[in-house]
């Protein structure tokens, strides 16, 4: 009888959860169907963008080339038209690059309308801070051989501290800008900061050695 009892007592419980599991599914079913759904619409809608996505990253990456390639063959008007149309509509680091490029294109014909490009890259507040100090530094750069040496110096100071990671072009700068300006010891204390920084690069290294040179002679007078 003990079997028959358990026997009995498993069929009540069986019974009993198939009634709550009916009863859970006619008070639910609608929301748990709903669900369902927006989950496979979430699914397919990311699935979409993805795609949509790289189709967009895939266009812009042949829109950039396109652009390259006319600047390589010396079309640089046709190349800045180019670059501009695609700065204006392209995803995110696409536009960032297209910025940047369009500023080398104008710096070769402009240095000064390149390097206004530049700042503008510079004062964008939505750009990583390590790409705004790029642009500063090549806005100084365009500007170095017309403007007034004191005057590009604010900037590349800021880019040459120990952990700035575009410190050792910024340097080099600094040191030339002391040459030009026939101010040896500025220059020399630059010089011998780039010789002090271990991870100084080779190339860097071996023009080091010209500079000092350079410094070491000092002025050049005339004796005629």
């Amino acid at each position: 009888m003990a079997a028959e009892d358990e026997q009995f007592i498993r069929e009540v419980e069986e019974e009993y959860r198939r009634d709550r599991i009916a009863q859970f599914w006619r008070r639910y079913s609608t929301l748990i169907v709903a669900a369902l759904l927006l989950l496979l619409v979430g699914v397919g809608g990311w699935r979409y963008w993805q795609h949509s996505q790289a189709q967009t990253a895939q266009a812009a990456a042949v829109r950039f080339y396109e652009a390259s390639e006319l600047a390589e063959q010396g079309k640089h008007d046709e190349a800045r038209a180019a670059f501009e149309s695609l700065a204006a509509d392209a995803p995110g680091g696409y536009a960032l690059l297209t910025r940047f490029r369009l500023a080398a294109e104008l710096g070769r014909t402009d240095a000064e309308g390149g390097a206004t490009a530049y700042d503008a890259l510079a004062a964008d507040g939505n750009i990583n801070p390590v790409w705004q100090d790029l642009a500063r530094l090549r806005a100084s750069m365009l500007r170095f051989d017309n403007a007034d040496p004191a005057k590009i110096r604010t900037d590349l100071e800021r880019l040459a501290g120990p952990e700035q990671i575009w410190r050792h072009t910024a340097r080099e700068l600094l040191g030339l800008s002391g040459l030009k300006a026939r101010d040896y010891e500025f220059a020399s204390q630059w010089f011998d900061r780039i010789a002090a920084d271990r991870e100084t690069p080779a190339g860097l290294r071996q023009r080091l050695e010209i500079y000092t040179a350079l410094v070491a002679g000092g002025p050049v007078t005339s004796t005629q």
